[in-house]
């Protein structure tokens, strides 16, 4: 069990697995970030927050700071968002490609 597991445990069931496929993406694409919690989210930080995730009630929300948002806005314009979260759906299948996409940029900007 990790910190992010144990959150997973108590994401309601209905939409815990969306959540883990976001757990499970973001562990691939960050193998060697150290795995948090952070304001009561889960975060994955390798010398910096790179990301944040979180479920709420209607949608997985993405936290990827405002940087990514503000270079990623056309891939965006399908998401409800704000200066530094994006709202995902769990009634639309989980943006792997895009989620990619952010994180290399994090990666690549805080040079991981």
């Amino acid at each position: 069990m990790t910190v992010i597991t144990d959150y997973l445990a108590t994401v309601p069931e209905a939409h815990r697995l969306y959540a883990t496929e976001m757990y499970e993406l973001l562990k691939k694409l960050l193998p060697k970030a150290t795995e948090r919690i952070s304001y009561d989210m889960p975060s994955f930080w390798r010398g910096h927050t790179l990301v944040y995730f979180a479920a709420a009630k209607n949608h997985l929300g993405f936290y990827p700071t405002p940087q990514p948002i503000i270079a990623f806005e056309d891939d965006l314009k399908a998401y409800k968002t704000s200066k530094g979260a994006i709202q995902l759906p769990y009634d639309q299948p989980l943006p792997a490609e895009l989620i990619t996409k952010i994180v290399e940029f994090q990666k690549q900007r805080y040079q991981v």
